[in-house]
């Protein structure tokens, strides 16, 4: 990003710069308003700074907005020569509802230039095609890559082998998935997946919160205070509506 803020003003790129940091910033707490303003005024100040297009473009495959999405991933390509951004666009197009032009994509020249990692990624999209295709056994084939069988720790183990998982159940194969979905919450150190969730519904156990209980005296105990019985009740009607 560094070097491609270089053809800007130093002012300039300092600005963009930030705004691109907050991007990353508002994604990661999900306020997608905030990610798009900055986004959007990143890409007014330097339309032609390929950095800026991927951020809108992200800002807007969060949303589920695939087209625009698509339409700054492709920008951000032109400009910058480089096709990381592919496993991104190939799920776009899934998202328009085209799995023949993503899978066409998928298998592009391009995507031989990408990353392991990107290759990865762009394995667990394939999958999915797969899937919304009614393709199970190609689905599966699709991540039975080498790296699905490390016991390494990667960047990408927990979304692999949940990914892979996933397709096992739906390929009817609940005990493997159960083996996998085991691994799957082993790698997810940060919480990317509900792997321990998909594992814990496999094994029959119901997961409660076991401090609802006691936030719900609280707020019992506070309404009696604060405006006796009648309040009690107009805080439990409310909860009704809500639940």
């Amino acid at each position: 990003m560094h070097q491609q803020l270089r053809t800007l003003s130093k002012e300039n790129a300092e600005g963009v710069a930030q705004h691109l940091v907050m991007v990353a910033a508002m994604l990661e707490a999900e306020d997608y308003v905030a990610a798009e303003a900055h986004a959007e005024t990143a890409v007014r100040r330097a339309g032609r700074v390929p950095a800026t297009r991927e951020a809108l473009g992200l800002v807007a495959y969060r949303k589920g907005e695939w087209a625009r999405a698509l339409s700054e991933f492709r920008t951000a390509r032109r400009l910058s020569g480089s096709s990381h951004m592919l496993p991104l666009m190939v799920d776009c197009e899934r998202g328009l509802g085209r799995p023949e032009r993503a899978l066409d994509l998928a298998t592009s020249p391009e995507a031989r230039t990408l990353s392991l990692e990107e290759r990865i990624e762009l394995a667990i999209v394939v999958s999915g095609i797969r899937r919304d295709l009614g393709q199970p056994d190609a689905a599966l084939l699709a991540l039975q890559i080498p790296q699905l069988k490390s016991s390494v720790r990667k960047p990408w183990s927990a979304r692999l082998t949940y990914a892979y998982a996933d397709a096992l159940l739906e390929n009817g194969d609940e005990d493997a998935a159960r083996d996998w979905f085991a691994r799957a919450a082993q790698f997810d150190d940060d919480g990317e997946t509900d792997a321990a969730e998909r594992l814990a519904e496999l094994d029959g156990i119901v997961m409660t919160d076991l401090l609802e209980g006691d936030e719900d005296e609280g707020d019992e105990d506070a309404n009696r205070g604060a405006g006796g019985d009648e309040a009690v009740g107009a805080d439990a009607t409310e909860d009704e509506r809500q639940g």
